[in-house]
Order: C-alpha cells, then sequence, then structure tokens
C-alpha cells in the first residue's frame, strides 16, 4: 500500500457509509465549538480516487479557488463536490450523492443537479507525498467551475508570519483551525475510550497553543484538556485552514494518534514555495 494512502487512511475519514478509509495524513476536531457561520468561507469537499470517496475541508481564498491539501487532491479523478453549509447531517444517512461511475468520478453536471458545486482538483507539483519532511509541501487547490457569490474569500498571511513568532512566545500563541472533522468522545456504547465519531457531520473551530514551527510545518497541541486550547483537528480536517489573527497561516495535514489527542501538523502557506505556486492561481 503507497504511502500516500496510508496516510489518507490515517488523516481523512472516509464517507459515511461510502467506502471506508479516507486520506492518511489529517485529523478531525477533538472538542472544538460548532462553527456555524462563524467561518462562511470553509467548505466541505467530497472526491473520488481510484481507491474509493473521501472528505476534506478546504477554504475560499477567491471567488473561484478553494485552498486545501495536497492529500486531498492527489489522484482526485473527475469532479470535486463542494458545499459550504455548516451543518451536513446531524445523524446519517448523509446527503452526498453516488457518482454513476465510481471509476470516472463526480461529473458537474451530477453536482449541479444535487444542488452541489463543483471543481477541479490540483496538486502542488512538489507536493513529496510526506517522504520528504524538508519539501512536504502538502497544499492543493479545487478551482470551481462557477464563481461563488456571497462569500468573502479568506485572506492569506504574509510571508514568513510563523518565523515572526519568538519560540518563547509560540507556547501562548492561539492558532483558530476549522473543517469537516469527526468529533472525537466516548461511544454511547462498546469502548467508553474517546473515539473519533462520524455524526455529527458539522463544521467545528477549535483554538490550539503553538509547540513547534519547523521551514515547512507548523506543530500545535491539540489536546483540549491543555489549559489554553480547546482540542484539535481530526478525520475530515484535513486540508481545512489554521488561521492566526484572521488569516490563513497553514492547511491541517496530519496527526500522531489515531484518537486526534496529542500534535497535530499543519503545512504552512507563508512560504515561498507555496505562495509562489498559489500566485499562479490567484492572479
Amino acid at each position: 500500500m503507497s504511502r500516500r494512502i496510508l496516510a489518507a487512511l490515517l488523516s481523512v475519514l472516509v464517507m459515511l457509509g461510502l467506502t471506508s478509509v479516507a486520506a492518511a495524513p489529517v485529523q478531525a476536531s477533538t472538542g472544538g465549538t460548532p462553527d456555524g457561520d462563524t467561518h462562511p468561507n470553509v467548505a466541505m469537499t467530497l472526491y473520488y480516487t481510484p481507491d474509493g470517496r473521501f472528505r476534506c475541508s478546504a477554504t475560499l481564498i477567491s471567488p473561484t479557488v478553494l485552498l486545501t491539501a495536497a492529500h486531498c487532491t492527489d489522484g482526485v479523478v473527475g469532479k470535486v463536490l463542494v458545499t459550504f453549509d455548516s451543518v451536513i447531517a446531524e445523524e446519517p444517512p448523509a446527503p452526498f450523492p453516488l457518482a454513476a461511475d465510481a471509476a470516472a468520478g463526480y461529473t458537474s453536471e451530477e453536482l449541479a443537479d444535487a444542488g452541489y458545486l463543483s471543481g477541479e482538483a490540483f496538486t502542488h507539483p512538489e507536493y513529496s507525498d510526506f517522504t520528504d519532511t524538508s519539501n512536504w509541501n502538502d497544499v492543493g487547490v479545487v478551482v470551481l467551475d462557477d464563481p461563488v457569490a456571497g462569500i468573502e474569500p479568506a485572506p492569506l498571511a504574509d510571508l514568513h508570519t510563523l518565523d515572526a513568532i519568538r519560540k518563547a512566545d509560540l507556547r501562548k500563541t492561539l492558532f483558530t483551525a476549522v473543517g469537516y472533522g469527526t468529533e472525537v468522545r466516548k461511544a454511547e456504547s462498546g469502548p467508553q475510550s474517546p473515539t473519533p465519531m462520524t455524526y455529527p457531520l458539522i463544521r467545528r473551530y477549535v483554538e490550539m497553543p503553538g509547540q513547534k514551527v519547523t521551514p515547512q510545518i507548523l506543530q500545535t497541541n491539540g489536546n483540549e484538556k491543555d489549559p489554553f486550547g480547546t482540542g484539535g483537528t481530526c478525520f475530515g480536517d484535513s486540508g481545512g485552514p489554521v488561521f492566526l489573527d484572521g488569516e490563513i497561516v497553514a492547511v491541517t495535514s496530519y496527526g500522531y494518534t489515531s484518537n486526534c489527542r496529542y500534535l497535530g501538523g499543519y503545512q504552512r502557506v507563508e512560504i515561498p514555495v507555496v505562495a509562489d505556486w498559489l500566485a499562479g492561481f490567484l492572479g
């Protein structure tokens, strides 16, 4: 099994009753707060690859461009379903249509008929598939077939914003992650340990204190018991934004544990190798 698939399995939660796994590096909200209309420019994406159907999170950064993770765009076949609905489903089933031909993925017509937006996935050309920690580049975009009206795009942070934070201040700096990841809680029956739950399928946000900054990655402490934070990310949050002072500094990339408690890893987007690539879609 390829490293990309393993990563996806660990990170993006597959869609409720669709197939099974998701994309391995990412996480979904543990703790956190239902988002409602707080971050209306954060969307959920749903797409097919040769390995099944998966979901991720993404952010509108222009009327036609969504920012997400590379492992949420790599290998996508057909079109990507996009929805900005804050509440998808409180309980099963999820409302999403199946593609008429799973091997070919969604078509624009299928998604329009079902009432969803559609777009095309693009992956950073230097995405390393998690094999090169010095050149992670876990960034992708979805270019919408039609521009979105009535939703204000989120701003990207200036270059090297995270490098300006003193190491001594990082632990006291709170980052906001937003996404459609699974909630981690004790099951009503069966094992009583905290477990990622598919429903309710809603948009949430969490506050996370910084832990480490590398040339490619921001790490945060995603334990909701941390005195400074309110939770972390989990399966399905992959590709979702990480905000600092209202600007995107990173996207959710990977997690360290199966129950999404501990450190989370976030691909920086305010570095030249990412910002220069994004400029080609925005300019």
